[in-house]
């Protein structure tokens, strides 16, 4: 979810209000996943590099964080939404991850969407974490095992990635699951990203030929 800086830059606003507005593209693209059936939406809310921010633009992204998980949760539980969250949760405040637990057990249950919310997560960490696990347990370090032990264990790769922003990169993001997933990148910016630009990706995905290292089916 990339933009929410040189959005605000763009009306001379400060980069809180880009984070504000970022806030609610993430509504409406929950909302939009809900509605095409989507059965896994991924967010990248907070990543690990994220932390070398200046300290008042960190602070601001926990604050809001927290006010948008308690003030949303009720109403996507009330959807059928469930909540997980991947990353590293360490250096969390512990109200924080009270929060966190709280949404995630009040949404277990729930079947329509599952919403996976990556904060303060990276790729490589979750690489290196699930084989540190390997080792610790003394299990073999293979393809099987490290998807075993990856934060996403008992999801499903993504079958498509969407970036906003203009920016061409993955950025550390699930760098195992996308091994075969389409990668879609627009030039919107974050807080402009709508339901009719995620349907715009959805339809793209859709025209796509998947091959998984395969020829073409023609060929």
């Amino acid at each position: 979810m990339d933009g929410n800086g040189r959005w605000a830059k763009q009306r001379l606003q400060p980069r809180a209000m880009g984070h504000r507005a970022g806030v609610k593209s993430v509504r409406k693209i929950v909302r939009g996943a809900h509605n095409a059936g989507v059965e896994v939406l991924t967010i990248f809310a907070f990543s690990q590099e994220n932390w070398r921010r200046p300290q008042e633009e960190v602070s601001l992204l926990m604050q809001l964080f927290v006010k948008t998980l308690s003030r949303e949760v009720d109403s996507m539980h009330k959807n059928g939404i469930s909540i997980r969250f991947i990353g590293d949760h360490r250096d969390f405040a512990q109200s924080l991850r009270d929060e966190m637990a709280r949404a995630e057990q009040l949404t277990l249950h729930n079947t329509s969407l599952k919403l996976v919310v990556a904060v303060g997560y990276g790729g490589q960490w979750d690489i290196a974490q699930a084989a540190k696990r390997c080792v610790t347990l003394g299990r073999e370090i293979n393809v099987e095992n490290i998807e075993e032990y990856l934060d996403t264990a008992g999801l499903p790769a993504p079958d498509l990635m969407i970036r906003t922003g203009g920016e061409q990169r993955i950025s550390n993001f699930l760098l195992w699951q996308l091994a075969y997933t389409e990668l879609f990148f627009t030039d919107t910016l974050w807080p402009d990203f709508n339901e009719a630009e995620f349907k715009a990706a959805i339809a793209w995905f859709a025209g796509r030929e998947r091959r998984f290292g395969r020829v073409p089916e023609a060929a």
